[in-house]
């Protein structure tokens, strides 16, 4: 009997993919996950319990999310009927792809355009479903490629292009003219604007959202302290998110990630501003010792650092795993992110260990 009696079954892009898995192992300091370091407040922790142990068990969550989309509504500067909640923004990246699947009277199958390096999901998730990639890699300022874009428009009008900016894992807001090039190179295109990170850059992108019909905005709570509630949201045309509706799965966000999720953008968004606060600060000092050390550090809008090393990341990645802090290094990618580690911004002592263990390393 075969192994696996299904394989005829299956789609063959998975024989080339592998499951997104994130390193796992026990680290006296993770800064692996671009995730918020530990900063809320006693008083909130209290409420978060508080408010979590008010959920009805036995009941189904509310499907249609209303008091979470009108908060979030109002934490954005928009209306309820914009709004599509997820689970994460992984979940509405599929919906997405799913919905905005019909492939264009000039394709044989669906299109998703994107740049490299940026959020692994994006491909992933359109693979997955037999979509076509096209990946236009960053310039060599890690922005948007003018002549990239121009050479993309030629070829393929897409069903979908997913921008994030500040980009993952570069940390920088992308070039907003290039942006608008491509929103307006691409109208019959739905152009979504990844705003993962942008709590900590010093603005975000919902004006061209409001400017062209043809933009759609992400954003999360998972990098300003909430990672555990699997919180996303996307900003878009009450029709395209009644579309979405239909595609969407039943309950799919729990009883106690709405309500607390809800609780976060409200009662406590100034615990969310602190936080912010706090990781704008530790990011600048980092920043600046990191150069000191002789480390090319590009300029960051997110919650981490892109850092360029003389010797190969892997060398890099590997000292520091030795020394209880896991790191995110790039180099498995080869090319120029061979030399590329991405750093999240951690608590105070938490860089100060990173600071010392650099200055070790490189003294050694």
């Amino acid at each position: 009997m075969r192994e696996f009696p299904f394989a005829e079954l299956l789609r063959p892009e998975l024989r080339d993919l592998t499951p997104y898995a994130p390193h796992s192992g026990d680290y006296a300091i993770r800064l692996d996950s671009n995730e918020a370091p530990d900063l809320l407040s006693e008083r909130a922790k209290a409420r978060l319990l508080e408010v979590s142990a008010e959920t009805a068990w036995r009941r189904y969550p509310d499907p249609a999310a209303r008091a979470l989309r009108s908060a979030l509504a109002a934490h954005s500067g928009v209306t309820p009927a914009e709004v599509v909640a997820g689970a994460g923004s992984d979940e509405l990246i599929a919906l997405l792809l799913t919905a905005l699947s019909s492939p264009k009277a000039e394709h044989d199958a669906p299109v998703v355009l994107t740049t490299t390096p940026t959020f692994v999901m994006y491909q992933m998730s359109a693979r997955v479903r037999g979509q076509r990639v096209l990946e236009v890699p960053l310039d060599a300022d890690w922005d948007l490629s003018e002549s990239g874009i121009r050479a993309a428009v030629r070829v393929t009008e897409p069903n979908l292009v997913f921008i994030a900016s500040p980009n993952n894992p570069t940390g920088n807001l992308l070039s907003r003219s290039r942006i608008v090039t491509l929103i307006e190179a691409l109208p019959r295109s739905l152009v979504v604007i990844d705003e993962a990170y942008v709590d900590y850059a010093d603005g975000n992108q919902l004006d061209l959202y409001r400017q062209h019909p043809n933009v759609a905005i992400l954003r999360t709570l998972s990098k300003v302290g909430f990672a555990a509630l699997r919180v996303g949201w996307l900003i878009a045309r009450p029709a395209l998110v009644r579309e979405l509706d239909k595609v969407r799965l039943p309950y799919n966000l729990s009883s106690p990630s709405q309500a607390l999720a809800t609780l976060a953008v409200t009662e406590l968004a100034g615990e969310l501003k602190a936080t912010v606060e706090v990781v704008v600060r530790e990011r600048a000092r980092l920043s600046a010792k990191l150069a000191e050390l002789g480390f090319r550090v590009t300029a960051s809008q997110a919650n981490f650092l892109w850092v360029q090393t003389a010797t190969p990341a892997a060398d890099w990645f590997d000292a520091l795993k030795q020394r209880g802090i896991l790191v995110r290094s790039f180099h498995p990618r080869g090319g120029r992110l061979s030399h590329q580690l991405r750093l999240t911004v951690g608590a105070p002592v938490e860089n100060d260990a990173l600071l010392a263990a650099f200055g070790e390393l490189l003294h050694a």
